[in-house]
């Protein structure tokens, strides 16, 4: 059986949410849109419904499929509905929706919802991508109000740039949220992970812990609290050869031998989520020892450097991240973020 799996720690998932919630001072969603950042929604959805105040997916069919699984605590579609039908799924199945645009708005005011709906009215603070305007969002809040469709509404809005803690931005969405906010009655939520580990000020009634919950830290030089990482994604080598200076490696002689190289052939690549372009400098851990990508990453495998290394060889577990290389270093060796990284692992055996 081909060696790649992912470990996912559920106890680790349970103490950062612990953390994010004693953060927030209030009450705290778990959110787990996209099968929970590739960890498992309903795996991980389960685990924390003893504890957690609720949790946020990206859509109905992500709700339906928690529900399906049992899970009963109350769940919010993050981007709302795309269809007016889906208004009263979300009464059958007690679902929380957002609301962020004069199309929602309308479909629930227009719809034959049999119960009133829990809504979370969305913000344009200053992102730009979702929300209503600072200087429409009451009349928003007003029309939900007089629709008789719904039984609570929480004012939102999302940060454009919360992970960056000097940048003066989210202070400014928090003062143009909160001038539009000022008559209006209902509880407020404006933290996400960054928020929260970053900017008092937005933590308020809900809070909406995402990628923290994960043990990843999303502010520069791992700032905020202590987190513990849920994925070791981890492999095998398989084959091992030794390479003369001057010879290349792989695909494109992406990498060539300054001297002689001891080469391990590792069963992990890009169609099981490993990032092509964390290619040769990439970190990685042969027996917990630190080491490297050497060559450019294949569809099914990707080489390490073992020179360095004389007790490695046929067998030796890999770590492409976990305890001793963090997702982050991943990441940043591709170009991209660890949300994008977590949520691309596929055909690993999940343990």
């Amino acid at each position: 059986m081909r060696p790649l799996f992912a470990e996912i720690r559920l106890d680790a998932l349970r103490d950062n949410y612990r953390t994010a919630r004693a953060l927030s001072g209030g009450r705290t969603l778990a959110v787990v849109k996209a099968n929970a950042y590739g960890h498992g929604a309903l795996r991980c959805a389960r685990v924390l419904e003893d504890e957690a105040d609720g949790f946020a997916v990206a859509c109905i069919e992500e709700a339906l499929a928690l529900r399906e699984g049992g899970i009963r605590a109350p769940i919010l579609l993050l981007e709302g509905v795309f269809e007016a039908d889906e208004y009263r799924l979300c009464a059958e199945q007690d679902l929380w929706c957002v609301v962020q645009n004069e199309t929602q708005l309308a479909m629930l005011e227009a719809s034959g919802v049999s119960v009133p709906l829990h809504i979370w009215l969305k913000m344009d603070s200053g992102m730009h991508r979702a929300g209503f305007a600072p200087e429409d969002y009451a009349l928003a809040w007003q029309r939900l109000q007089a629709s008789g469709k719904v039984t609570a509404i929480v004012r939102m809005s999302h940060f454009a740039r919360a992970d960056e803690p000097e940048q003066p931005m989210t202070l400014a969405q928090i003062e143009t949220f909160d001038a539009a906010c000022r008559q209006l009655g209902g509880d407020e939520s404006l933290a996400n992970s960054a928020g929260l580990m970053a900017h008092p000020r937005a933590r308020r009634a809900w809070s909406r812990a995402g990628i923290m919950l994960y043990g990843i830290n999303p502010l520069p030089q791992g700032r905020g609290p202590e987190l513990k990482p849920v994925m070791r994604l981890a492999s095998r080598v398989f084959g091992v050869r030794e390479i003369a200076a001057g010879e290349p490696l792989g695909y494109g002689n992406n990498f060539v031998a300054k001297c002689p190289t001891r080469v391990g052939l590792v069963a992990c690549g890009y169609a099981d989520g490993y990032p092509r372009l964390a290619s040769s400098g990439s970190p990685v851990a042969v027996d917990g020892q630190r080491t490297q990508v050497i060559g450019r990453v294949s569809m099914d495998m990707l080489t390490v450097d073992l020179t360095d290394l004389p007790q490695a060889g046929i067998g030796s577990e890999v770590e492409l991240w976990g305890d001793v290389v963090n997702v982050n270093e991943v990441a940043a060796a591709a170009g991209t973020i660890a949300y994008e990284v977590l949520c691309n692992v596929k055909r690993a055996r999940f343990v």
